[in-house]
């Protein structure tokens, strides 16, 4: 038994290290091996390997001669901050990280167990797609692989880390996944090469020109994160899943704060400029109010002018949507509406708590906007929030104009409470507009237009978009003092924190897509 246990951990420590030349290459790219990546991840002596002594058992183009351990991917589990966490990790070494029959099976068999488990999956890909020698069964796995990022939607987290090269259908995962993140200089993303692009087009570009990591987190929306090297990003990772629940079962970690929720946010009485056409940052409104000013956003490059993203209120995780006024005024376009959309489902998904901060000044008016579907994208958020049952607050800091007013999480589609700063305007259009529009004859007729448009403008704005007229209405449940705002979210959800909503039976809604 001793020598056959020698035999043992010889052999799994030739496989850990895996081949000299070859991980000298992985060094050579700047990029660490798969073992160093695992190891950043989980915390210290945690994780357990499953299938490691694994083979293929394909022929033909010389496979059979070549047949290491492993097949090119590292699963199994450990923990994170003491919870239980699922990986695969591509080991580009062996041939490349390509997927065959054994190392789709071995993908296959740890999304099952996470699923099966109720943990989160985290993928930390570096393979160059579907293994050429191994023909249509390699396609076969990435269908398997597919069809569980599906059926594991909003049941447990997903997230995929993407630490080097992924091309052609091997894409969809990550598409499909929760979180994706990208390292610049060595991730890259695309269905078709820069060669094939080049043959079919004309088109001369590079890896990352075409896919790179600055490509996808900030013109395709593809990548929610952004990182300059690995271990930053890694890092990120498990920050991220210390703010995520389990599984769709659970409630999200609550964490004890030394941020007082009853501390006065003084500081937004100077941040917010009370008149509505003046720029502001909403992170540092957002960075007063939640725990520690401690805000994770996701997407932070792309569709700037809105922000999403994780905090806490009083040690418990919130996800926060709001305008973001100095970015296009904080309008809402197509890529807003698809980006605040996506992240109210996820956060519905996981019984995670939406606060909403509103300063908008309707949807982007135009051609371009009409004719790449603002209606089709913009009611993807409508529906997002409609479908949501976790607990719902609504914050109007300033404006509020129009259908964007309706969107944002407002009373009329079921938000839970909501509250409005004494500088909120709810209306259907700004008071300048609407007065162009109502009294557009009157004020043609009259001997001094400018003036009588001045007059209309401020009877409008005093009639319809005082600070109070919502609140009369019952269309906000209170208006509060800014520096109180802190205390006041964090008393209304835990008001909510137990609510229960029946949805109607039926097997799944039919949103916009």
């Amino acid at each position: 038994m001793r020598a056959r246990v020698d035999e043992l951990l010889a052999t799994k420590d030739e496989v850990a290290q895996g081949v000299p030349q070859a991980t000298r290459n992985q060094r050579a790219k700047g990029k660490l091996t798969v073992r160093e990546r695992i190891d950043l991840l989980f915390d210290e002596g945690t994780f357990r390997e499953i299938e490691q002594l694994r083979r293929h058992r394909a022929t033909g183009f010389g496979l059979e001669d070549k047949r290491p351990h492993t097949d090119g991917v590292i699963t199994g589990w450990g923990k994170v901050w003491g919870r239980t966490v699922f990986v695969y990790a591509h080991d580009f070494r062996i041939f490349g990280g390509s997927l065959g029959e054994a190392h789709a099976e071995k993908i296959h068999k740890v999304m099952d167990l996470a699923e099966a488990a109720g943990a989160p999956l985290v993928s930390l890909s570096d393979g160059a797609g579907a293994r050429i020698q191994e023909g249509v069964t390699a396609l076969a796995g990435y269908g398997g692989i597919f069809r569980r990022n599906v059926q594991a939607s909003g049941v447990i987290p997903q997230i995929s880390v993407m630490l080097g090269p992924c091309a052609g259908g091997a894409t969809y995962s990550p598409a499909l996944t929760d979180f994706v993140f990208m390292v610049r200089d060595i991730s890259q993303m695309y269905i078709t090469g820069p060669d094939v692009v080049k043959s079919v087009t004309g088109e001369t570009i590079t890896h990352d020109g075409l896919g790179g990591a600055e490509v996808h987190a900030a013109v395709s929306g593809a990548a929610g994160f952004l990182h300059d090297n690995e271990a930053d990003c890694i890092e990120d990772v498990r920050h991220l899943l210390s703010l995520l629940p389990s599984n769709n079962r659970e409630l999200p970690p609550v964490e004890l704060s030394e941020d007082p929720p009853d501390r006065r946010n003084e500081a937004l009485l100077d941040l917010v400029p009370a008149d509505p056409n003046r720029a502001y940052d909403m992170r540092k409104v957002i960075e007063e109010i939640v725990d520690d000013a401690d805000f994770f956003e996701v997407h932070a490059s792309w569709a700037t002018n809105i922000l999403c993203g994780l905090a806490r209120l009083d040690g418990h995780v919130v996800g926060v949507v709001a305008n973001q006024p100095a970015s296009f005024a904080g309008v809402l376009d197509i890529n807003a509406s698809e980006k605040a959309a996506r992240f109210v489902q996820l956060c519905d998904a996981f019984s995670i708590p939406l606060v909403t901060l509103v300063d908008v000044p309707g949807f982007l008016p135009g051609r371009d906007q009409e004719h790449e579907g603002i209606i089709r994208h913009g009611a993807k958020l409508l529906y997002a929030y409609c479908n949501a049952t976790v607990p719902r607050i609504q914050l109007i800091l300033r404006k509020a104009y129009g259908g964007a007013y309706i969107v944002m999480d407002s009373r009329s589609i079921g938000t839970d409470i909501s509250y409005a700063w004494p500088t909120n305007e709810i209306a259907v259009m700004g008071a300048e507009g609407a007065a162009n529009v109502v009294f557009r004859r009157e004020i043609a007729a009259a001997d001094d237009p400018e003036a009588a448009r001045q007059q209309r403008i401020k009877e409008y704005q005093e009639e319809l978009m005082h600070p109070y007229y919502a609140a009369e209405r019952g269309l906000v449940d209170d208006v509060i003092d800014p520096a109180l705002t802190r205390s006041t979210l964090i008393d209304a959800l835990a008001m909510l924190r137990a609510k229960h909503t029946r949805l109607p039976a039926r097997k799944h809604g039919n949103p916009p897509v």
